[in-house]
C-alpha cells in the first residue's frame, strides 16, 4: 500500500477535510483496485462467495444455490478464478465419480464482511437509488421528447 493509502485514518476526517478517501500516487498506480474490482466485479463472483460462506459446498449444491441460474461451464470457470486469486479452495475426493467440493479460504472469509456491508449499504439506500432513478428517467424522457 502507497504511503498516500496510509495517511488517511479515518474517512470522515478526510471528507471534512476535502481530500479524496483513496488516493493513488500515479494514475498509473490504480491503487492495486483493478485487480480486485476485476474479480469481484463480474457477475457471479460475489454469489459464489455469499454461498459459499455458509460453509463447504459441492458443485452441483453451489450451482442450485445461486440465484440466476449459473451454467456449469461459467461455474467452473468463476471457481477457479477464485481459487488462483486465494479465496476459494477446491477438494477433489479420489471417488468414482470425483467428489469435489468448495469452500472458503481464510481470505475468503474476510472478504465476506465486506460483501455484508455493501449489500447492508444497498438495502439501506435502495428508496434514494430508486427515488433518483425516477428523476432521471422522467428528466431524461423529457429530453428526447420531439
Amino acid at each position: 500500500m502507497s504511503a498516500g493509502h496510509t495517511a488517511i485514518t479515518t474517512p470522515q476526517a478526510a471528507v471534512a477535510a476535502g481530500e479524496p478517501v483513496i488516493q493513488c500516487e500515479t494514475p498509473q498506480d490504480e491503487c492495486g483496485v483493478r485487480d480486485v474490482l476485476d474479480r469481484l466485479g463480474d457477475k457471479w463472483s460475489v454469489y459464489v462467495v455469499v454461498e459459499l460462506a455458509s460453509g463447504v459446498l459441492r458443485f452441483k449444491e453451489l450451482q442450485r444455490r445461486i440465484h440466476g441460474g449459473i451454467s456449469q461451464r461459467m461455474l467452473t470457470l468463476t471457481v477457479r478464478r477464485l481459487e488462483r486469486d486465494g479465496l476459494v479452495k477446491r477438494t477433489v475426493y479420489p471417488t468414482i465419480p470425483p467428489q469435489v467440493e468448495y469452500e472458503l479460504t481464510e481470505m475468503g472469509h474476510s472478504l465476506t464482511h465486506l460483501v455484508k456491508s455493501l449489500a447492508d449499504w444497498s438495502i439501506a439506500h435502495r428508496p434514494a437509488i430508486s427515488a433518483a432513478r425516477e428523476t432521471y428517467d422522467a428528466r431524461t424522457a423529457e429530453d428526447v421528447r420531439p
